[in-house]
C-alpha cells in the first residue's frame, strides 16, 4: 500500500520563528523513509507504560524490522511466555538481557539462560500522538 503525503521542502526550525513559503515540493511516500524490508515489516501497538523511560508510550505504533538483528541497546520485540512485549537488548560480556530500562540485575531477562524467550524483531521507529 503505497501512502503519499505532501512534503514540505522547507525545514522546521525547533528555535526561533523564521518566515517560511507555503512551497511545497512533492509527495513523499513513508513507506521508503519508514520501511527499508517491505516483506519483514510489521506495526504493532504498545499497551502498558513499562517504556515510557525510553519515549515509548502506551498506545504507540511501533515499526518492526523482522529481519534485523539486535545490537547492544537496540529496542525489540520479543516472544516471552508466547507473549509479544517490547524490551531493550542489552549485551554484556557473553550474556544477553532484556530489561525495561531498569539496571537492577534481578529487573533483566538473562536470554543466555531462558533459551525459550527469543527476539521476534527489531523497533525501527515509534509514532506516537503528541498530546
Amino acid at each position: 500500500m503505497k501512502l503519499s503525503l505532501p512534503f514540505h521542502i522547507h525545514k522546521v526550525g525547533a528555535g526561533f520563528p523564521s518566515p517560511a513559503t507555503d512551497y511545497v515540493e512533492d509527495d513523499i511516500d513513508l513507506n521508503t523513509h519508514l520501511i527499508k524490508n517491505m516483506p519483514s515489516t510489521f506495526l504493532i501497538r504498545v499497551q502498558g507504560k513499562s517504556m515510557n523511560s525510553i519515549g515509548i508510550r502506551d498506545g504507540d505504533l511501533l515499526v518492526v524490522d523482522r529481519s534485523l538483528n539486535p545490537k547492544n541497546f537496540s529496542t525489540v520485540i520479543a516472544n516471552v511466555n508466547e507473549e509479544l512485549v517490547v524490551k531493550s537488548f542489552i549485551k554484556e560480556k557473553n550474556e544477553s538481557f532484556l530489561t525495561s530500562g531498569s539496571k537492577k540485575l534481578k529487573d533483566k531477562i538473562n536470554l543466555t539462560e531462558s533459551p525459550e524467550i527469543f527476539i521476534w524483531g527489531v523497533v525501527t521507529y515509534v509514532i506516537h500522538a503528541l498530546h
